[in-house]
C-alpha cells in the first residue's frame, strides 16, 4: 500500500491526564516494526474499562494515552515476520493476547496470557516505544491495541483476523465487551439447560451474560439493575424478572433467595463493586452454586466476605474475556454472529463519530446507552 512503511498522521482521541475529556487531534503513527501490524479502525465501541482508566482508576495506565479496546479494522500494513494477517485482512484486535509460549498460552484450558497488563503494563510497544506522537510529545498505548485512534500498531499476538464479510461497526463489540458476557455465562460457568440465573448490572456486558445464558438453555433469568430504563431491553434479550434494588426493604440477595427458594444456580456481577459482589455471591445456592465476578472493581478495592458463604460448597470465580482464548474464540464468534446464532447488534444504541466520543462517554455515564459505537 502507498502508505506502507511511512508514518501516517491521522485522528485520534487522546486523553492528556486523569480526569479530563478526551481530545481528538492529529496524531502521528509510525508504522510497524518486526512482528507487529498497523490498522486501519473502522469502527469501535465504548466500553466501561475506557471510563475507569479515564479516572485513574484502572491499573497500569500511563498518561497521555490513546484509549480503546473494543474496535475492528483492515490491517494496513505488517512488520517483518508477520504470518497470521497480511494488508486487507479484517481483523479484530484483542485486549487479551496470545504469546503462544508461556505456560497459560500452552495451557488449552487457560484463556490468560503473561503479556497481559495484569502481569506488565502494556502501556508501550514490547520493545518499550510508543507507535504514537502528537504535538511532539510520546503517546502511550492502551492493551497494547487503542481503538481510540484511525490507525493503530499491535503485536502479532494482539491481533486476530476474521471473516472478510463481517460488519466491522457491528462486530466490533465482539472485540471486548460482547465476548466478556456471553462467554462468562457459557464458557466461565457452563450454564445448564434448565438453570437458574441471576445478573447484577444491565450494561452492555451485563445484557451480553443474559444472552448467553438463554443460549445456553437457563429456564429462569432474573435481571438487577437500578435503573429501570434497562428493563425493556433486559426482557427483549431474554431476561424472565427484571428487579430493582431500591423497591426492596430488605437486601436482594435475600430477594433472589426468596424468588428462587435456596438461590440461583448462576450468578454474576457485572458492575464491578465489592457490595454488589458480595450479594451475587449470596444469591447463588449455597451448595453448588456458581458466582462469576465478571466486573473490574477499582485498583484499591478490597472485598470483605463472610467465610461460611463459601464453606458449604459455593464457587466464587473469575471470568477474563469471557474464559476462552480470544485469538481463536473470537473469529468463531464472529462466523455465529454472521450465521445470525445471537444478535448483538441490539446491544447498540448510538452510533457517533469519532468527534463525539466525549459524547459517548456522557450517555455512558448517564446510564442512556448501552453501547455506543464510534465511526472513523
Amino acid at each position: 500500500m502507498a502508505t506502507s512503511g511511512k508514518v501516517i498522521r491521522c485522528r485520534a482521541a487522546v486523553a492528556w491526564a486523569v480526569g479530563k475529556p478526551l481530545s481528538v487531534e492529529e496524531v502521528e503513527v509510525a508504522p510497524p516494526k518486526a512482528g507487529e501490524v498497523r490498522i486501519k479502525i473502522v469502527a469501535t465501541g465504548i466500553c466501561r474499562t475506557d471510563d475507569h482508566a479515564v479516572y485513574g482508576a484502572f491499573p497500569n495506565v500511563d498518561f497521555p494515552v490513546i484509549l480503546g479496546h473494543e474496535g475492528a479494522g483492515i490491517v494496513e500494513s505488517v512488520g517483518e515476520g508477520v504470518t497470521s494477517v497480511k494488508p486487507g485482512d479484517r481483523v479484530i484486535p484483542l485486549c487479551v493476547p496470545k504469546c503462544g509460549e508461556c505456560i497459560f498460552c500452552l495451557n488449552p484450558e487457560a484463556n490468560y496470557c503473561l503479556k497481559s497488563h495484569y502481569v506488565e503494563p502494556q502501556n508501550l510497544m514490547p520493545d518499550k516505544t510508543s507507535r504514537f506522537t502528537c504535538k511532539g510529545k510520546q503517546i502511550h498505548h492502551f492493551l497494547w491495541i487503542s481503538t481510540f485512534a484511525e490507525y493503530t500498531v499491535t503485536p502479532e499476538c494482539a491481533v486476530t483476523k476474521i471473516d472478510s464479510a463481517a460488519p466491522l461497526d457491528k462486530v466490533c463489540l465482539l472485540g471486548c465487551g460482547f465476548s466478556t458476557g456471553y462467554g462468562a455465562a457459557i464458557n466461565t460457568a457452563k450454564v445448564k439447560p434448565g438453570s437458574t440465573c441471576a445478573v447484577f448490572g444491565l450494561g452492555g456486558v451485563g445484557l451480553s451474560v443474559v444472552m448467553g445464558c438463554k443460549a445456553a438453555g437457563a429456564s429462569r433469568i432474573i435481571a438487577i439493575d437500578v435503573n429501570k430504563d434497562k428493563f425493556a431491553k433486559a426482557k427483549e434479550l431474554g431476561a424472565t424478572d427484571c428487579i430493582n434494588p431500591q423497591d426492596f426493604k430488605k437486601p436482594i440477595q435475600e430477594v433472589v433467595t426468596e424468588m428462587t427458594g435456596h438461590g440461583v444456580d448462576y450468578s454474576f456481577e457485572v458492575i464491578g463493586r465489592v457490595d454488589t459482589m458480595t450479594a451475587a455471591l449470596a444469591s447463588c445456592n449455597m451448595n453448588t452454586g456458581v458466582f462469576v465476578m465478571v466486573g473490574v472493581a477499582p485498583s484499591d478495592a478490597v472485598v470483605s466476605v463472610d467465610p461460611k458463604l463459601l464453606l458449604t460448597g459455593r464457587t466464587w470465580k473469575g471470568s477474563l474475556l469471557g474464559g476462552s482464548k480470544a485469538r481463536d474464540s473470537i473469529p468463531k464468534l464472529v462466523s455465529s454472529y454472521l450465521e445470525k446464532k445471537f444478535n448483538s447488534d441490539l446491544l447498540i444504541t448510538h452510533t457517533l463519530p469519532i468527534d463525539k466520543v466525549n459524547e459517548g462517554f456522557e450517555l455512558l455515564r448517564a446510564g442512556k446507552s448501552i453501547r455506543t459505537v464510534l465511526l472513523f
